[in-house]
């Protein structure tokens, strides 16, 4: 049950990442928020891969073109669903769109049955289309009415970026032969590397006044990258011992540490909704985590 532990803690890490990452919002534009994730976490990333290394010495992987291909395919992926999540604001009914968003558990287990052979029990896969519907349910605040084209294509297309990433990260991963901790370590360093150059090349022709706001800002921007990077060695960890869509669907558990962070900091009232919503999560997890 490592793999759930690890998922746990990145679903907390991720809250607290989203929380500073709505602070950095309020004055830097949403190119600039996102390099706040990984502009400070790929130094963070390489001292724990040598920190492993110190602790328990194996060989250097051997990196092959395959494993090169699924490190700079999640690199894009993220990028590109990161991008279409920003256009889902624009869109009507924006909050059904964002849970359409986070269906990736769903759209992961259809696309790794269907390309990489991934195989979930009939406990697995229900869970995996409750959590699913937990997500969509609590987004459909309005209903379906007004629901576009666009913002349907947008949502789906989003998720299928995240549920991309998730799952090239994890065939990365199996690709080296080293140790779960030590294979993990090694994608998240490369991953969080490409983007970190993609973005600051992007950033550093068409935005340097980004640059410079995010410079202005140190305690935050190094906070936003050391969570970011902690919930990633979370993550990446856990998908490397167990299936992307066991992992995507516990960590939906990020639904209660945010109700959590709104009880006890914003002092906001529990919505029967919200509590239906964490039964139905609760039941998701144990169904996953009993396979």
């Amino acid at each position: 049950m490592i793999w759930a532990a690890l998922t746990i803690f990145a679903a907390f890490m991720q809250t607290w990442r989203n929380t500073l990452q709505s602070g950095l919002s309020k004055t830097i534009n949403v190119g600039g928020v996102t390099l706040a994730r990984f502009i400070w976490a790929w130094p963070i990333a390489g001292f724990y891969l040598a920190t492993l290394y110190v602790i328990q010495p194996v060989a250097m992987p051997v990196f092959t073109g395959k494993f090169v291909a699924l490190v700079l395919g999640a690199a894009l992926c993220q990028i590109f669903a990161t991008g279409l999540m920003i256009r889902l604001f624009k869109q009507n009914n924006f909050a059904i769109g964002a849970g359409l968003a986070k269906s990736e558990a769903i759209i992961a287990a259809v696309l790794g049955a269907v390309f990489l052979g991934t195989q979930l029990s009939p406990l697995g896969w229900l869970g995996v289309l409750i959590g699913s519907f937990v997500i969509f349910y609590m987004s459909n605040i309005k209903g379906t009415k007004g629901l576009s084209l666009p913002t349907l294509m947008i949502g789906l297309g989003c998720g299928t970026g995240f549920a991309a990433t998730s799952l090239a990260i994890r065939e990365a991963s199996l690709t080296l032969d080293l140790p779960f901790l030590h294979r993990a370590a090694w994608v998240l360093l490369l991953v969080i590397s490409t983007q970190t150059l993609i973005l600051l090349a992007w950033l550093s022709k068409n935005d340097k006044p980004t640059l410079k706001a995010l410079w202005q800002k140190p305690k935050l921007c190094l906070m936003t990258s050391t969570t970011s990077c902690l919930g990633s060695i979370g993550w990446f960890t856990a998908m490397s011992i167990q299936t992307v869509p066991y992992v995507k669907t516990l960590g939906q558990i990020e639904v209660f540490f945010t109700l959590l962070f709104s009880v006890f900091y914003l002092k906001e009232k529990v919505k029967t909704k919200d509590a239906v919503s964490l039964v139905l999560i609760g039941l998701a997890a144990v169904l996953v985590m009993w396979e």
